[in-house]
């Protein structure tokens, strides 16, 4: 990595903790008014097949982003091996599951480890496939708003959710953006601000390489095929329950809605957050279907467990691969920096 300060092992430590303090926080609210017991019963008879092919589209997933994040590195001059870009987003994925949001730091240095491009232009199109994620999210969630408007009411009473603050954050964020990109060239002599304005500066390249694409419609498909792998992992694991198999594909819109907002919550690879929120959207699923909300609550969990726990392995397993296959091809490319 490119000069880059040693992190803080106090702070790293504490943010550690801050994470899975919120992570137990969650599984507590998942947890509270059920029994472990009752929730035991669903993994007895669930079956596991349609795990097994809901993985399958989970790993495709990757392999999706990996092309569609080389097409954005075409703009800036660089030519990205998939395999590279397969096991640094691999990697970025298992870094998650310790710190949250740490993940895309540790891709964009794993890549430069191995294909030198600069970490502030590869955190770029990071930043701009979040964006792009972001759309996909808003498009699932039209769906969801014209198919299951029912269980999105109800998911929003059951979860006393208010929006309010969420776009007070968002507005004070917007501000504070405008004014720094006006004013930024009179801070440019300012030697600790002008440095900070170098590394923004790499990270817009990065940002804005989307409106120089070369292959747009590639883009575009490969970010479709993304979600369609992310909405396929969520319902197919819907079959491996009983009470959860007659899920229509509008079923589907909800629950992968309902668990993307689960993940984004600030918990170690979104334990517990994820659990919860899944708690409630089943069971205002099944509050929609004419159901007990009770009952849902519990089959909400168990999906979550089973789902999650997919998530999770996957996670695990291409992360603890990418390692030893990141270093070999780090030292390739050092040996050829050197024979150069």
């Amino acid at each position: 990595m490119e000069n880059q300060k040693k992190n803080n092992p106090v702070k790293t430590f504490l943010t550690i903790v801050i994470s899975l303090a919120v992570a137990v926080f969650f599984m507590w609210l998942a947890f509270r008014g059920l029994e472990f017991q009752k929730i035991q019963g669903y993994f007895a008879k669930a079956n596991y097949r349609w795990v097994l092919v809901a993985a399958f589209f989970g790993i495709l997933a990757y392999w999706f982003r990996a092309i569609r994040w080389n097409l954005l590195f075409e703009p800036l001059g660089y030519q990205i091996s998939n395999s590279n870009s397969f096991w640094s987003i691999s990697f970025g994925y298992l870094l998650n599951l310790t710190i949250p949001r740490s993940g895309e730091l540790a891709r964009a240095t794993a890549l430069y480890g191995v294909e030198k491009v600069p970490v502030d232009k590869s955190f770029g199109t990071i930043i701009l496939e979040r964006v792009v994620d972001l759309l996909c999210m808003i498009g699932f969630l039209g769906l969801t708003l014209i198919f299951k408007y029912d269980a999105i009411l109800a998911f929003y009473k059951q979860s006393n959710f208010s929006p309010n603050s969420l776009f007070l954050i968002l507005g004070i964020l917007t501000v504070g953006a405008i004014l720094f990109f006006v004013f930024r060239n009179k801070f440019r002599n300012v030697p600790v601000l002008g440095k900070i304005i170098e590394v923004i500066d790499g990270i817009l390249a990065g940002v804005l390489s989307i409106f120089k694409l070369k292959q747009p419609i590639k883009f575009l498909f490969y970010s479709v095929m993304i979600w369609v792998c992310y909405y396929l992992a969520a319902y197919l694991v819907c079959f491996s329950l009983p009470e959860t198999s007659n899920f229509t594909f509008a079923d589907g819109f909800f629950i992968i809605v309902v668990g993307t907002l689960g993940m984004m919550v600030p918990a170690s690879g979104g334990i517990g957050a994820f659990h919860f929120a899944l708690k409630i959207g089943i069971g205002a699923l099944f509050i929609s279907m004419g159901k007990s909300f009770s009952e849902g609550e519990e089959v909400g969990l168990a999906y979550a467990f089973i789902s999650h726990t997919m998530q999770l392995v996957i996670m695990a397993v291409l992360g603890f691969i990418s390692i030893p296959i990141l270093a070999k091809a780090r030292n390739e490319a050092v040996k050829k920096i050197e024979i150069q």
